[in-house]
């Protein structure tokens, strides 16, 4: 889905400048820092990523059983 974002000028200079120094191409840049921000917000990027962050969720949820050190029976 393409969708239209506005920079001004200077902004856009930039963002070139920085694609051609990294030998990359602007949507690779684009892809990277809105990956970046969702990260930075919890949200899952792809499947791979929420499932991981579901196991961590349901792993912290459950408690987890300890014994006590008295319990012990030689």
């Amino acid at each position: 889905m393409r969708k239209l974002i506005a920079f001004d000028d200077d902004t856009l200079d930039k963002l070139t400048q920085l694609a051609r120094d990294r030998m990359a191409t602007f949507q690779e840049l684009a892809d990277e820092a809105f990956a970046d921000l969702l990260k930075k917000h919890g949200i899952p990027i792809d499947l791979k990523d929420a499932l991981r962050k579901s196991a961590r969720l349901s792993k912290d949820a459950t408690p987890k059983k300890t014994r006590s050190r008295t319990a012990r029976t030689p």
